[in-house]
C-alpha cells in the first residue's frame, strides 16, 4: 500500500468514527489491520522522533531516574529512547493492539506500556511525572476536544516538571487542511491556561519529512509547589 493510500485510509477511518461521535476509535483499526506490518501504519517510522532527539541532545538531558510519560506512544520508539536516556517511563496509547505490539518489539523493555485514553487518564497519573512528551496527538483530535486533551495532559506534570510538545503548525492565514490538522500558536495557549508556563517556543521546517513540514516545538514547566 502506498503512503498516499495509507493516509487516505486513515482519514476514511477518522471520518467514519467522528461521524459516530467517537474521536479516538479509529486508531485501533489502523493497528489491527496492519497485521503486524509497521509499514501499514501511516505514522510508524520505527525510530525515535528526530525532533525529540535533537532537543534532548541540544539540552544534554538525562533522566537520572526521573519519571516520564509518553502520550500516544504508538509503537514505542520515543518511550524506549527516553528509557535509554535514564528516565523511568510510562507510555500509553488508546490502541490495545499498539500497546501489545510494543511488548513484542521490546520484550526486555523497562518501559511500562499501558492502554490509556488522553481524554480520561487514570487519577494516579495526576501530577505524577517529571517529564511529559507529546508529539502529533493533538493534531489528530478534532478542535472541540483539544482543550480537554490539553487539560488532562497538563494535569500529569508534577510541580517542577516539564512538558515538551511537538506538532504541525500553521499561520493564521493558512488553511487548516486535512487531518492531521496543523495547529495555530494561539491554540497552544490553552496549555498555559491549564497551569503551566511557556519556557521555549520554536517554529521550524522539519526537513526530516519529505516534503518538509512546518512544526511547532514548545517546552513548558509547572512551577514548583
Amino acid at each position: 500500500m502506498s503512503s498516499d493510500s495509507k493516509r487516505s485510509r486513515a482519514r476514511e477511518l477518522a471520518a467514519t468514527h467522528l461521524a459516530r461521535g467517537d474521536a479516538l476509535g479509529r486508531f485501533e483499526p489502523v493497528y489491527a489491520q496492519a497485521a503486524g506490518v509497521a509499514a501499514n501504519v501511516p505514522w510508524a517510522d520505527l525510530r525515535p522522533n528526530p525532533n525529540l532527539v535533537e532537543w534532548l541532545d541540544a539540552k544534554a538531558i538525562r533522566g537520572d531516574g526521573r519519571t516520564a510519560l509518553v502520550v500516544g506512544c504508538g509503537l514505542g520508539d520515543d518511550a524506549e529512547l527516553l528509557a535509554d536516556r535514564g528516565f523511568r517511563v510510562t507510555a500509553f496509547d488508546v490502541s490495545p493492539t499498539a500497546v501489545a505490539w510494543c511488548g513484542r518489539r521490546f520484550p526486555r523493555s523497562a518501559v511500562r506500556y499501558a492502554v490509556g485514553d488522553l481524554l480520561s487518564p487514570p487519577a494516579i497519573w495526576r501530577q505524577a511525572f517529571d517529564f511529559v512528551f507529546e508529539a502529533y496527538t493533538l493534531q489528530v483530535l478534532p478542535r472541540a476536544l483539544r482543550d480537554q486533551a490539553i487539560s488532562h495532559m497538563v494535569d500529569t506534570v508534577r510541580p517542577g516538571g516539564t512538558l515538551l510538545l511537538i506538532c504541525r503548525g500553521r499561520r493564521p492565514e493558512d488553511a487548516e487542511g486535512q487531518m492531521p490538522w496543523p495547529l495555530l500558536r494561539v491554540e497552544l495557549s490553552a496549555l498555559e491556561r491549564s497551569g503551566i508556563v511557556l519556557e521555549e517556543f520554536e517554529e521550524f521546517w522539519d526537513r526530516h519529512e519529505e516534503p518538509p513540514v512546518w512544526r511547532f516545538r514548545a517546552c513548558y514547566s509547572r512551577p514548583p509547589a
